[in-house]
Formats: structure tokens, sequence, C-alpha cells
């Protein structure tokens, strides 16, 4: 993974963290959940100096794609060509629809509605840094929410679903503790104890670590 760089941006308020990963070799990557606070994305951007082929969204909820609609305005800005908005999953929709709403009753500005360029399905892979990831749709934390995971890298981007120590929450009208709990144990810890996650929030972790000590997963 040594050319595969990544790096973390915590936007808004709710300290979400908007991942950057590129190819250090070809200078290409993405930026995933880029929830708010775009110009702070924008000066990461800089420093990383890598061009952006897409927007990747792990799920709808407002600090996770609430900068999505700006940051791809101003990307295709800089770079004169397409950056596209990719995932969720389509029944995430309802919640993309509804982040300016949401924001106006949080007194949180900046934050607007965002519209995929394309929907993402299990199944189906994406490109990171020009390596194919599997997109999973592990839902629980919100009906639409998918994992990028390359078994090859040993590395995935898993949103709010996992945390270190914690899992997503799911006392939302449509949340799921025991979808998210099946997601979990059926999808992502088969990939491996050695697996390294990105989280939405606070530090990544592995899928072992977190089989063993996560109160969550205790017995599994």
């Amino acid at each position: 993974m040594a050319r595969i760089q990544a790096a973390q941006v915590a936007v808004t308020p709710f300290q979400q963290n908007c991942a950057l990963i590129w190819d250090a070799e070809t200078s290409r990557g993405v930026v995933i959940d880029p929830g708010g606070d775009v110009p702070r994305i924008l000066a990461a951007l800089d420093r990383a100096r890598f061009t952006v082929e897409r927007i990747l969204l792990t799920h709808g909820h407002l600090d996770h794609a609430g900068g999505a609609a700006e940051l791809k305005r101003a990307l295709e800005a800089r770079q004169g060509a397409a950056v596209p908005i990719e995932g969720p999953d389509r029944r995430d929709e309802f919640l993309l629809k509804g982040i300016a709403a949401q924001a106006a009753e949080y007194g949180l500005d900046g934050m607007a509605d965002a519209t995929p360029d394309r929907w993402l399905a299990e199944g189906e892979t994406v490109s990171i840094a020009g390596q194919d990831f599997e997109v999973l749709h592990c839902p629980g934390h919100t009906p639409g929410h998918l994992v990028f995971a390359s078994r090859d890298l040993g590395f995935a981007v898993v949103g709010d679903v996992l945390f270190r120590g914690s899992i997503g929450r799911t006392d939302f009208p449509y949340g799921d503790h025991d979808a998210l709990i099946a997601a979990i144990e059926g999808k992502l810890l088969p990939l491996g104890d050695e697996m390294r996650f990105l989280c939405g929030h606070g530090p990544g972790s592995t899928f072992g670590e977190e089989r063993r000590s996560n109160p969550f997963l205790r017995g599994v």
C-alpha cells in the first residue's frame, strides 16, 4: 500500500472524517464523504496535490454528504473536467434530499442536498486511486449504507457501520440494529482480522481488533 496515500479531514461540528485517498505515483484519487467545511477540504487537497477523479458517499447523512454538491462544483471549476458523485445505495435517496432541511434545523450553514451521478449497489466495484474496491451494502445505520473494501490492499472505508470500540447508531426511525450487526458479522469480519479500516468518526482500527475487543461484537 506504499504508493496509496490517505488523509482525513475532520469536518462539520460532528467531526466527521472526510477521507482523501490517492495514488502517489499517478497523483489521482478520490474524496470520500465530504460532509461540509469545503474550504478546509480544498486546502487539504492543495497540500496533497492530486487530481480528484470522483467523490464517493458511504451514506446519506448530512455530516457525510452535506458538502458534496459544493465540492463537486469547486473541483470541476478547478480541474476543468467532470467530477462525478458516486454512491450511496439508492435506498438513502430520501436522506440526500433532506440534507438542507435538516441542516437548517441544526442551525448549520453550507450544507446542501446531494444528487449522485451514479448510485452504487452491492456486487459492483469502484475505482479508488487506481485500485478496485468492492461495494458492500451494510444497512442498519441507514438503509443504503455502503462500505468500500479492497482485499488486495487489506483496507476498507466503513463510514458509520463500525468504529473503534463501537458501532453506528441505529436509534433512528429507519435504523435497524440487527441488520447492522448482521452486516458486520457477515460481510466485514470475514474479510480478515488484518483488514484495516477508516471510519466516519474517530480513529480507525482493524477488523480483528474489533472482533476481539469491541463490546458490541464480543463472542463473534
